[in-house]
């Protein structure tokens, strides 16, 4: 269970790191550095770009429960 767990875990990092660099920039910063400052026409509907805000945001909180509960599991074993 704990193994499961990790993966979970481990996979919902990788996730989060992708989606989080797939958002749209809003001007300046880090995104800029990246490419974010060019425009592109390609990422331009609101539909797509709402679905990614919400499956980021439901990959965190699973990120959130899973890490949680790994250490609850941790605590106890220890």
């Amino acid at each position: 269970m704990i193994l499961g767990l990790s993966i979970v875990v481990m996979l919902c990092s990788v996730l989060l790191v992708l989606m989080v660099l797939l958002h749209k920039g809003k001007g300046g910063g880090l995104s800029d550095l990246f490419g974010g400052g060019v425009t592109s026409s390609l990422g331009g509907s609101s539909v797509v770009e709402r679905n990614l805000d919400r499956l980021t945001v439901a990959t965190g909180l699973v990120w959130i429960v899973a890490v949680v509960v790994l250490g609850l599991m941790l605590n106890q074993g220890a």
